[in-house]
């Protein structure tokens, strides 16, 4: 893949870094940037961006005013064609910089069907996934088109039509080493088990797309 790649971190809550730590694991190389403790990314020197998801609401733009700078971000990497994947918040401010909308709704946290689209960056990735949110994407953003839905929410993944850029609603970091952490959010297999998942090829296949 391409050599500089970066993890932006956008977990508010100190509490709730785990997923975010998971995510940045999977990329051991990546410079990892902190959005909301001021951090922030000069994308003329990355490859690939990968954006994680957060306990914050893409909406809490005025409690979080760093969303604003993410957003300015995302609207750069897409003008200069910079592979993107955007996972769970990530996914959702994507699709907000392009002009979608995100609605909140009830907390869904566990181990889902999804149904996902024959793409390259779903190669490989059984039905199977972590699902750890509230809010859903209720509005693609312009020139994204879905590519993942679940049955509690429709646009559960989308592709950018011309430029490379994906998110997902899932979070392909999540797996049984993380049971304790994700107890405190009454976490369900919803009859199936962690065997059974494999979002994680989620990262390698970005990696493949990415180089494309």
């Amino acid at each position: 893949m391409a050599s500089s790649v970066a993890v932006v971190l956008n977990e508010v809550d100190e509490e709730a870094t785990f997923h975010c730590e998971a995510l940045a694991d999977r990329f051991p190389d990546a410079r990892r940037i902190d959005y909301p403790a001021g951090e922030r990314l000069d994308p003329t020197g990355a490859d690939a961006v990968v954006l994680t998801g957060s306990t914050a609401g893409v909406y809490e733009r005025h409690e979080h005013p760093w969303i604003d700078d993410e957003i300015e971000l995302i609207r750069t990497l897409v003008e200069r064609e910079i592979p993107t994947l955007g996972v769970c918040f990530g996914h959702q401010v994507v699709n907000v910089a392009l002009g979608g909308s995100v609605d909140p709704g009830e907390m869904t946290a566990g181990l889902v069907s999804a149904d996902l689209a024959d793409r390259p960056l779903f190669e490989g990735v059984g039905p199977a996934v972590p699902a750890l949110h509230g809010d859903r994407v209720t509005e693609m953003g312009e020139g994204l088109n879905r590519i993942a839905a679940a049955e509690h929410a429709e646009i559960f993944g989308t592709a950018h039509r011309e430029r490379p850029v994906w998110t997902v609603q899932f979070h392909p970091e999540l797996d049984a080493d993380l049971t304790d952490e994700l107890a405190a959010f009454d976490w369900q297999t919803n009859g199936f088990s962690w065997a059974e998942v494999s979002a994680h090829r989620v990262f390698e296949n970005f990696r493949r797309v990415a180089d494309a």
